[in-house]
């Protein structure tokens, strides 16, 4: 009903001059520059820099591409952290939207890791598409970070929104952490509060565009959240633990926004 819903109000807004507006809209892209004091950080994370780019959908609006470019020029990182769906129409190839994804960020410079997890638009086969063009992608599993006798440890969760599973749980509870300052990828938000729980000091999300289409001000209308729908957007807290969603960089359909900016967000990471 809902999918039905969305598709009817794509047809009628193509027939308004909103259409055109919106998609100008959806084409603004911003880069957004956060720091973010995180308890246990070793001293040598101090300063680390994490590029997170979240629910790209560029087949849906291959004209971002360019966009996504001249916003990323010059950008050299740390860490990438796509944090899901890199794909968007169910009927493009999958091919296609690793291969737009990969021309958004050519000239991103990345000194470390390539890190990936899977949104809900994504199929198994995403995993290995982006693994052949230099992504680790994390499903329930974690990596380990080294950097001057100092130890970051990232957790990957599979979907949690449409392909839950007791495994997503069980990688973010994993008790081999010892002494680790550690952050989730996760692509929605809705698993925040088993995070902080386990003890995570950050918490990166995307999944709601922000919203895509908002009330003024940037209040979202639809976040698409079952739970935890207070970190339906940017910083939030959850108990001790920091978490930012992302508004995303791509729309799903209709291809407008309306009160929210689609985003790529460099997050510095400082000692608290």
């Amino acid at each position: 009903m809902f999918n039905r819903l969305i598709a009817a109000f794509s047809v009628g807004l193509q027939l308004t001059p909103l259409q055109a507006r919106g998609r100008r809209n959806a084409l603004d892209l911003k880069r957004v520059d956060i720091e973010v004091a995180l308890p246990g950080l070793p001293p040598s994370f101090d300063g680390y820099r994490i590029l997170q780019i979240s629910d790209t959908h560029l087949d849906v609006l291959p004209a971002l591409v360019d966009v996504a470019r001249r916003v990323l020029q010059g950008v050299a990182v740390d860490l990438l952290a796509v944090t899901g769906d890199v794909h968007g129409s169910p009927s493009a190839p999958i091919a296609h939207s690793v291969e737009l994804l990969m021309q958004a960020l050519q000239d991103v410079r990345v000194h470390g890791p390539r890190l990936a997890i899977l949104g809900n638009h994504d199929s198994v086969e995403m995993a290995a598409m982006l693994k052949e063009r230099g992504f680790d992608v994390l499903v329930n599993r974690s990596r380990v970070l080294e950097r001057g006798g100092g130890r970051l440890r990232i957790t990957g969760l599979d979907d949690v929104h449409s392909f839950y599973t007791d495994a997503a749980r069980a990688a973010l509870e994993d008790e081999d952490h010892e002494g680790d300052c550690r952050i989730a990828l996760v692509h929605s938000a809705e698993m925040a509060d088993f995070a902080d729980r386990a003890g995570y000091a950050l918490y990166l999300s995307g999944h709601t565009h922000g919203g895509q289409i908002c009330l003024p001000g940037g209040r979202p209308v639809i976040t698409q959240l079952t739970r935890c729908r207070h970190a339906a957007v940017g910083l939030w807290r959850e108990g001790r633990m920091t978490g930012y969603t992302s508004a995303g960089l791509g729309v799903s359909e209709p291809t407008v926004r309306f009160n929210s900016r689609g985003e790529v967000t460099i997050i510095t990471l400082r000692r608290a």
